[in-house]
């Protein structure tokens, strides 16, 4: 197994997690804190969406899928504390956008090679992610990162133990 191969396992398990712990919540319940301070999972969604873009773009530049006009500002750090929740999506819309960045990126996944795995990743992102192999890491576990996340959320709504 190389190391294209491992990254794509990765993608795939945090996507079967997400899934799988997404699976029975509703739109209504994408909008619940699950504690005080708590980012509600329509915004950390967006931000998992929005974040999987960036990445894909800071690796492979113009190869991602357009993301909604406004999509990145209403799913920003300074929009998670809002209580104002008529910008979120349905719960469908998000995994439909979920979906074609994860396309995007795997796409990007599959054109990289092990050169450009090599690469630095930009300044900024160094201290966090040396190369572009590690940023495309990053990608593959920011959402089992979030997914953990939804378990309080899943208790606090009264739903099935998943795991």
């Amino acid at each position: 197994m190389d190391a294209k191969q491992v990254l794509r396992a990765d993608f795939d398990r945090a996507r079967m997690v997400t899934n799988m712990l997404l699976a029975d919540l509703s739109d209504d319940d994408l909008l619940v804190r699950c504690v005080e301070g708590a980012n509600h999972f329509a915004w950390q969604l967006g931000h998992l969406i929005a974040s999987e873009h960036s990445m894909g773009e800071m690796v492979r530049p113009g190869s991602m899928p357009a993301l909604p006009e406004g999509f990145a500002q209403q799913h920003s750090k300074e929009t998670a504390a809002s209580e104002d929740t008529s910008g979120f999506l349905t719960k469908d819309q998000y995994l439909k956008l979920l979906d074609q960045q994860r396309q995007g990126i795997l796409a990007v996944l599959d054109s990289v090679t092990d050169e450009d795995l090599r690469r630095e990743a930009p300044e900024a992102w160094r201290s966090l992610t040396p190369t572009m192999a590690d940023v495309l890491g990053l990608a593959a576990s920011h959402e089992v990162m979030h997914g953990g996340q939804l378990t309080p959320l899943r208790r606090k709504l009264g739903k099935p133990v998943v795991f």
